[in-house]
C-alpha cells in the first residue's frame, strides 16, 4: 500500500510543533481537574487517559482531581432525593455525602483510574481523606447551612510526591476530612487550584462544558493577564457560572501557579491540544 505522504507530513508537523512544549514540561507538574461532564461516554473516558498516560510518558507529572457532580445527582435522583443548590454549591446533608463518597471516592474515581491503566499509566486512586492528605472545615456560605460542604484549610502533599516520584499518576477525589474525622465535599475546582499552589505546579488545567472564557461577541479569550481577567469581570463579560472556576484559577496564579487553563473537556485530546499546540483551544490565564 502506498504511504499517504499529505498525512505522514501532517504528523511529523505535529510531533515537531509539540517538541518544544515536551521539552519545557518535562518534570513539572501538571494538576488537571477533569470534571464529571467530561466522562459522560467511554469516548471521552478514554481520550482523556490516553492525554493524560501521553504526559506522564513524556516526562511530565500529572496530577488528576476529578468531580462527579452529574453522577452523583443521577444517584440521588434515583435514590428520590432532590439535589438543591445554592450558590453552585451542592447542599450536602449525611444522606447526601454517603453518595458523594460512593460516587467520588468509589465508582468514578475506579473508573478513572482503570481508564488510566488500560492506556499504560500507572494510576493510584486516592480521596482527600487518605494520609489526612485534604484537611477541611465545614464551610460558612453567607449564613447558609450546606450541610457537609467544606472549605480547605491545609494540604498535606507528601502523599502525591511519593507517588510522582515511584512513577504513579495520583487520580484524587475531593472528599477532604475534618478535625474529629468527619467528611466533607469539597468543590472539585477548588481543591485542584489548592493542590496546584501547593504542589507550585506549572499548569492548572480545568477541563469544562464551555469553550473558555468568551467575550461578548461569543468568541474564546486566551493569553489573559490577572489584570485583564479582572476587568473583565468588572465589566460583567465573565458571570454567572464561570465566575467561581475564574476566581479559582486567579487564586492559583496569584499564588505561584504560572499558569490557568480553562478548556473544553468534551473535545477529543483537548488536554494535549491545549498543551502541545502553538494555537490551544482554550482560555490561558498567565502568571505575573
Amino acid at each position: 500500500m502506498p504511504i499517504d505522504l499529505s498525512n505522514a507530513q501532517n504528523i511529523a508537523r505535529v510531533l515537531t510543533e509539540a517538541l518544544p512544549y515536551i521539552r519545557r514540561f518535562a518534570g513539572k507538574t501538571i494538576v488537571v481537574k477533569y470534571g464529571g461532564n467530561a466522562m459522560k461516554d467511554d469516548a471521552m473516558i478514554t481520550s482523556f487517559a490516553r492525554d493524560v498516560a501521553l504526559m506522564k510518558l513524556v516526562g511530565m507529572n500529572p496530577v488528576v482531581v476529578h468531580g462527579a457532580g452529574p453522577q452523583i445527582g443521577s444517584h440521588l435522583e434515583r435514590l428520590g432525593k432532590k439535589s438543591e443548590f445554592i450558590e453552585g454549591m451542592r447542599v450536602t446533608d449525611e444522606e447526601t455525602m454517603d453518595v458523594v463518597e460512593m460516587m467520588l471516592g468509589g465508582l468514578v474515581n475506579k473508573a478513572v483510574v482503570s481508564a488510566l491503566n488500560q492506556q499504560g499509566g500507572r494510576a493510584v486512586g486516592l480521596t482527600g481523606k487518605d494520609g489526612t492528605m485534604i484537611r477541611a472545615r465545614k464551610m460558612n456560605l453567607k449564613g447558609h447551612d450546606l450541610g457537609q460542604v467544606g472549605e480547605v484549610e491545609a494540604i498535606d502533599p507528601r502523599v502525591i510526591n511519593h507517588l510522582e516520584a515511584g512513577g504513579f499518576i495520583p487520580v484524587i477525589a475531593p472528599v477532604g476530612v475534618g478535625e474529629h474525622g468527619e467528611a466533607y465535599n469539597i468543590n472539585a475546582d477548588v481543591a485542584a487550584g489548592k493542590l496546584a499552589t501547593v504542589l507550585q505546579a506549572e499548569k492548572l488545567i480545568l477541563l469544562t462544558n464551555t469553550q473558555g472564557v468568551l467575550d461578548k461577541a461569543g468568541g474564546v479569550m486566551t493569553g489573559l493577564s490577572v489584570q485583564q481577567v479582572e476587568a473583565l469581570i468588572d465589566d460583567g463579560t465573565i458571570h454567572g457560572g464561570m465566575l467561581p472556576k475564574i476566581r479559582c484559577a486567579l487564586d492559583a496564579v496569584n499564588s505561584g501557579v504560572k499558569s490557568a487553563h480553562i478548556i473544553d473537556g468534551r473535545v477529543t485530546h483537548s488536554v494535549l491540544l491545549e498543551l502541545f499546540t502553538d494555537e490551544g483551544i482554550g482560555t490561558l490565564i498567565k502568571g505575573s
